[in-house]
C-alpha cells in the first residue's frame, strides 16, 4: 500500500520560476486520502489551468488502495493527464503517465523542504524550473 503521508511536504502555495511561471495551491482532501491541487502556469507565452487529484487510487469495491501514487489532471484544453508520484528523501519523481516513462520531472527539495528545483524533460523537449513556498 502507498504511503500518501510524504506527501504533507506539497501542502502549502507555491510560485514557480525559470523556464514557467505561474502558482500552485495543494491541499488534502477531508480524510486526508486524497491530495488535491490547483494551478496555473505560463510556458513560452501561453498559460493553462489545471486541477489534480493525487493519491492511491482504491476502485469501487477494492479492499485496499493501490500500490503507487497516481493522478489524474483536468486540464483547460480538455485534457485528462496521467500521473505517477514517487518521493525518496528530497527528490520528487513525477512520471507522465506509468513509472519509468520517457516523458518525467525530477526535482529536490532545499533543506527547508521549501524550494523544489528540477526539470521536465521528454523526447524531444523539457523546461526547468523551480518552486517556491509560500
Amino acid at each position: 500500500m502507498a504511503d500518501i503521508s510524504a506527501f504533507e511536504v506539497m501542502v502549502g502555495e507555491w510560485e514557480f520560476s525559470g523556464d514557467v511561471t505561474g502558482h500552485a495551491r495543494f491541499d488534502w482532501l477531508p480524510g486526508k486520502h486524497f491530495l488535491r491541487q490547483h494551478g496555473t502556469l505560463t510556458r513560452d507565452g501561453v498559460t493553462h489551468e489545471a486541477v489534480e487529484i493525487i493519491g492511491a487510487v482504491k476502485p469501487f469495491g477494492a479492499t485496499e488502495p493501490a500500490a503507487e501514487i497516481t493522478s489524474r489532471a483536468y486540464t483547460d484544453t480538455g485534457e485528462t493527464l496521467d500521473y505517477t508520484y514517487e518521493i525518496d528523501g528530497d527528490t520528487l519523481t513525477v512520471w507522465g503517465g506509468p513509472k519509468g516513462s520517457p516523458a518525467f520531472s525530477r526535482a529536490e527539495f532545499d533543506a527547508g523542504r521549501t524550494v523544489l528545483s528540477g526539470a521536465w524533460q521528454w523526447p524531444g523537449g523539457g523546461y526547468e524550473f523551480t518552486m517556491t513556498k509560500h
